[in-house]
């Protein structure tokens, strides 16, 4: 079931409606209860690209092993 949240940054009110699962991934670098500011924003961006490349870069080693078959 999607939920409403708010995240504040320079204290300025934005709300989304996400799944739990983005809802997790969102918040686990971005505090839902204090006004963020840019810096903190791109911070959960950084480390979020940097998950993100690296499940790339296993999948892609996987489908290489794969594709020996």
């Amino acid at each position: 079931m999607n939920k409403d949240i708010t995240f504040h940054i320079n204290n300025m009110a934005y709300t989304i409606n996400v799944t739990p699962n983005m809802e997790k991934e969102l918040t686990k670098y971005l505090d839902l209860e204090k006004s963020n500011d840019t810096k903190d924003l791109l911070a959960a961006y950084i480390r979020i690209t940097q998950e993100y490349s690296t499940f790339k870069d296993d999948v892609d080693q996987i489908t290489t092993k794969l594709a020996r078959f």
